[in-house]
């Protein structure tokens, strides 16, 4: 059963940072990008960044260069997102998914449960 497990979200004020995990199970995870996504209340879900495994090559949505970072360790079958200088604006549900394809699509296929983030002034 393909599995991914979010962990990390919580309550940080203003400028502070978090780091965001996702375990992942069930797959070759060596095979497959993982991106990160995000959903505000009221809003639709967008990508917030993405690792290929082929490479290791990232994407960044624009709001978050310079502040978010990805990485993934193959050997824990995990993905991080270190997220600096957060932002109230950040605030959503995050959700780490497996991506088709080796290379970063910006589409999931396999999907955690998400943890919430939550950034105050």
């Amino acid at each position: 059963e393909v599995q991914l497990v979010e962990s990390g979200g919580g309550l940080v004020q203003a400028g502070g940072s978090l780091r965001l995990s996702c375990a992942a199970s069930g797959f070759t995870f060596d095979d497959y990008a993982i991106g990160w996504f995000r959903q505000a209340p009221g809003k639709e879900r967008e990508g917030v960044s993405c690792i290929s495994s082929s490479d290791d090559s990232t994407y960044y949505a624009d709001s978050m260069k310079g502040r978010f970072t990805i990485s993934r360790d193959n050997a824990k079958n995990t993905v991080y997102l270190q997220m600096n200088s957060l932002k109230p604006e950040d605030t959503a549900v995050y959700y780490c998914a497996a991506e088709p394809y080796s290379y970063c699509s910006g589409y999931g296929v396999a999907w955690g449960q998400g943890t919430q983030v939550t950034v105050f002034l």
